[in-house]
């Protein structure tokens, strides 16, 4: 999936995204616990890639850590800017995130990555390992299901990973799996994250 197809499609709905997404209020419990215990045990600076409306980043600068968030929707950026003027945010992609090798403590990936195929994911997990110190860490989050199968994202096509698919690609980017968890909902598509270090 080109950036440009992304940036288009959440650019397109940006102002409904932040209503439906933009308050760290709206984010599932389970999740806040998952991400702010991950991030407690992440030593240096974090990035928040793919920050979208920038709650997460905000979320974690609250509990005292050092942290950036881009995006490659220039809409998120501005708006997350305006709403949280204390965090730091930015437009760039993890790709290219400008960022020097070796030089954070963690990298937030939480559902910023769904929209990779399985030929462009291994290429992000390997600029996340060079943007990461040894012993880094990276949480990524993602839908459960069918490796690499894609469906239809609100947004713009976006594709699951069972955990065993995810945790594979993260060990050929040069992390070692730390943990997993699940989460399902009636009536709604399976969630999974994965934490790893680099090793």
């Amino acid at each position: 999936m080109s950036e440009r197809r992304i940036r288009e499609g959440y650019a397109a709905r940006a102002t409904e995204y932040v209503e439906l997404f933009g308050d760290i209020a709206q984010m599932d419990a389970v999740d806040q616990e998952r991400i702010g215990r991950w991030a407690d045990g992440v030593e240096g600076r974090i990035l928040d890639a793919g920050c979208g409306p920038g709650h997460w980043t905000a979320f974690l600068a609250a509990r005292g850590h050092e942290v950036d968030g881009i995006d490659l929707v220039p809409d998120f950026i501005a708006g997350a800017a305006a709403r949280f003027p204390h965090v730091s945010y930015r437009v760039a992609s993890l790709a290219e995130s400008g960022i020097e090798g070796g030089s954070l403590g963690g990298i937030l990936a939480w559902y910023s990555l769904i929209h990779a195929s399985p030929e462009e994911l291994p290429a992000l997990l390997a600029s996340a390992r060079l943007a990461l110190r040894d012993g880094g860490g990276l949480l990524v989050g993602f839908f459960d299901g069918p490796d690499g199968e894609p469906f239809a994202h609100a947004v713009t096509t976006a594709h699951f990973w069972s955990i065993e698919g995810m945790s594979a690609h993260l060990e050929w980017a040069g992390f070692a799996v730390v943990d997993s968890e699940t989460r399902v909902q009636d009536g709604r598509r399976a969630h999974a994250s994965v934490s790893a270090v680099a090793v």
